[in-house]
């Protein structure tokens, strides 16, 4: 079959849509809702100058199809050769978008179509996966009920070199209410990276650089510090009562550093893996913003604020982690690279809140209220919204069971770590100190001057 080039892709897709629309076939047309769940499986591996990419997907997921049927709805396979290659230029290769060198693939073919039981287990390798697609038709006398069936599709793309470096923008989310993508990408040398996510997740770089994995966790740690409410809140009440440089500068370093302890800490499996953690932690980072709103109401001490934002930055930093859970797979090979990116990206949505917040609050306390009055106002808002979240998120982890841990070996090397970890924070928190006492001295000495 000759290879397609993207015109002539984009012009079959529209006549299949056609057809299928119209009913033109012979087949009996099948319309359906759009199904709640879609499992979509792939495996990508480069080979020559070929690029293979293998796909299954649930039959019931392409809609308005026109599919030969007989008896109460049985799929006769032998006679939906064509409309199942129709069906996965439509659905399939022309919502992908694969990419080389950054470049868009568009010369590629349908190469092989395959119609599998619900029960069939050759997509747990690319060897059985590639071998099923390729084989025989299962026979017409299969009751096999067309829309339990499931559609295993070969796109073969042409390729300049099998080193390459490839990037995919699946674009299968419309194929279900909520579509879950399984994508396995086998290098030449053998290496799987196995790359999982909901819906669409944009651009994925197969195996990117470092330069590419770090540029995305900036951007993923800065849209997290603006979208994340809890931890705005947080920043925003360190800014309250210091507004100053130095101190500004104590206080937010001391919480920075903190988080990205328990980040990286997180990232290489130092977290319990307990249902009970996550909404522990989230309960925590309530209880966090509600102590400084009610610190700053009292009165805020400069020398004992570092030490607070430090310590409660620990806890922020495992809630970052719950994020990166899922995003992590996308680093490629540069696992550090990521994170610390991830940290400077937090850091400069962070930088962003503080230029923002600083000149409003001035502004605030010198057109409109009092400094003092102001600043129990605020804190008393933040406070107010953060324990309805604390409230709201304990009852959540008191659904929960606690079991006590095993005392077995297992449990001896979590401890080990963990005393490992706390050293790390003992040591890092007397640097801070250092550093701090510096940076407050002369602050403190000019305003006794």
């Amino acid at each position: 079959m000759p290879w397609r080039n993207i015109r002539f892709r984009k012009a079959l897709s529209a006549a299949a849509l056609l057809l299928f629309a119209f009913g033109a076939s012979s087949g009996v047309a099948i319309a359906h809702e759009i199904p709640p769940n879609v499992a979509v499986q792939a495996y990508l591996k480069p080979e020559g100058e070929t690029l293979r990419v293998l796909i299954r997907v649930p039959l019931a997921s392409m809609r308005d199809m026109d599919l030969p049927l007989r008896g109460p709805g049985y799929l006769a396979i032998s006679q939906a050769d064509q409309d199942l290659r129709d069906a996965a230029e439509l659905w399939l290769a022309g919502y992908m978008s694969i990419y080389e060198n950054d470049r868009l693939l568009t010369d590629y073919r349908v190469a092989a179509t395959h119609v599998s039981i619900p029960s069939d287990q050759s997509f747990l390798s690319y060897e059985q996966a590639l071998a099923n697609v390729l084989s025989p038709p299962i026979p017409d006398e299969t009751n096999l009920v067309w829309d339990q069936a499931l559609l295993d599709v070969l796109l073969e793309y042409q390729i300049a070199s099998e080193d390459s470096r490839f990037s995919v923008r699946s674009g299968l989310a419309h194929l279900g209410i909520r579509t879950n993508s399984t994508f396995r990408f086998i290098t030449p040398d053998g290496a799987m990276r196995v790359y999982q996510f909901v819906g669409d997740p944009g651009l994925v770089r197969l195996d990117p650089q470092w330069y590419q994995a770090a540029f995305s966790f900036v951007v993923l740690g800065f849209e997290h510090i603006l979208g994340g409410l809890d931890h705005l809140l947080f920043v925003f009440c360190l800014v309250i009562p210091f507004r100053r440089l130095r101190p500004l500068v104590a206080v937010v370093t001391s919480f920075t550093v903190a988080h990205s302890i328990t980040l990286i800490a997180a990232a290489f499996g130092l977290v319990p893996n307990a249902l009970w953690f996550p909404p522990l932690i989230e309960s925590l980072i309530a209880l966090s913003i509600v102590y400084m709103a009610f610190e700053n109401i009292v009165g805020a001490n400069l020398h004992r604020r570092w030490l607070v934002a430090f310590g409660f930055g620990l806890i922020h930093g495992f809630g970052f982690s719950f994020l990166l859970t899922e995003s992590l797979q996308f680093a490629g090979s540069h696992l550090l690279t990521s994170l610390l990116a991830f940290n400077v990206g937090v850091e400069l949505g962070q930088i962003f809140v503080l230029l923002l917040a600083i000149p409003l609050l001035e502004l605030l306390f010198r057109k409109a209220v009092a400094e003092r009055v102001g600043t129990i106002i605020l804190s008393a808002l933040i406070a107010h919204t953060a324990w309805h979240w604390m409230l709201d998120r304990g009852s959540t982890l008191l659904e929960y069971d606690f079991v006590a841990p095993v005392a077995n070996a297992s449990l001896m090397v979590t401890a080990m770590r963990w005393a490992m970890l706390l050293l790390v924070i003992i040591g890092v928190g007397w640097l801070l100190s250092e550093l701090v006492g510096r940076l407050v001295r002369p602050a403190t000495d000019s305003q006794r001057a």
